[in-house]
């Protein structure tokens, strides 16, 4: 699909925005190696100068991993950021990949349980989570079985056409996470989509269910998609291994008893697999985000 760039996109208070993407566009053709380098590099600069979201990762690290020590836990936030400052890099790269860079760069398990859930004809819901490296693995998992994606729509118009310029150049269908219709349309014709339901987005269409031990607003439209799409849902993971940089895309099934037909059941059953998966390498998960700055009714902001 083309996207044709609006000219109102040229206008001089978009300048900076552009240059942004220049900048990211460098960044995209440097060496695997350099974009490593950089990317830690970035990480460090990020934890020192921006406070606020190095209190955010450290509140979430405190909460998540009590059983860790004070070292322990301020290793594993030094860790997150950099993991982050190279997922900054690896984002630049998905945008502007030219696929033979990457197909050889990646190993990828499990892709039998989508071949079982389309045995039928039934579309496949992938549920995962933002990982750091979310667009350029999401990339790897469609070359080997091409897929959606549901995303949310950037703020900036400029960073809207570029990001959507990159993704509609490999998937099958990019959709706005508002757009349910198109979502159902496509479960229901067969298709796989990719939704990453681990954020939070508030109280509207949000349940409370333990998330690293923490009551945590978590989306119900993981199973009414499962059910208005009727389609299956297989859970997927990705990793970076840190010492051979190899990237690994980990299917699997999801609970067989989901959906419930119960809201707070399912989010519950969704939440646990999403934390095995994060477990695995924590510090690959995109901590700098409030996951739990909705709080039930009567509790005070744990930010």
């Amino acid at each position: 699909m083309k996207t044709t760039i609006d000219p109102s996109l040229l206008h001089p208070k978009y300048w900076l925005s552009w240059l942004a993407i220049l900048l990211l566009r460098i960044v995209a053709i440097l060496p695997f190696r350099a974009k490593l380098i950089a990317g830690q590099g970035l990480g460090w600069l990020v934890f020192h100068l921006v406070k606020k979201r190095r209190h955010t990762v450290q509140t979430n690290v405190r909460l998540c991993f009590p059983e860790l020590n004070a070292i322990q836990q301020k290793k594993m936030v030094r860790d997150i950021f950099a993991a982050n400052g190279i997922g900054f890099f690896e984002i630049a790269w998905a945008w502007w990949a030219n696929i033979k860079d990457i197909e050889q760069r990646y190993d990828i398990e499990g892709l039998e349980h989508i071949e079982a859930a389309k045995a039928d004809g039934s579309g496949v819901l992938l549920v995962g989570a933002h990982f750091v490296h979310l667009d350029l693995c999401g990339l790897m998992a469609n070359h080997s079985s091409p897929m959606g994606v549901i995303y949310r729509k950037n703020n900036n118009p400029v960073f809207e056409y570029i990001i959507t310029k990159g993704r509609n150049r490999f998937f099958e269908n990019v959709i706005e996470r508002s757009d349910m219709r198109n979502i159902v349309r496509q479960l229901r014709d067969g298709k796989s989509i990719w939704y990453s339901p681990d954020q939070d987005f508030g109280r509207d269409q949000a349940v409370f269910a333990p998330f690293f031990g923490i009551q945590a607003a978590t989306l119900v439209a993981t199973s009414r998609l499962a059910k208005m799409g009727r389609s299956k849902p297989v859970g997927i993971a990705h990793y970076r291994d840190p010492v051979t940089h190899r990237y690994r895309i980990v299917l699997t099934p999801v609970n067989e008893a989901f959906p419930t037909g119960d809201d707070q059941k399912d989010a519950t059953l969704i939440n646990a697999m999403l934390e095995k998966a994060i477990r695995v390498q924590p510090e690959q998960y995109m901590w700098v985000h409030r996951r739990f700055k909705t709080r039930p009714e009567g509790e005070p902001s744990l930010y």
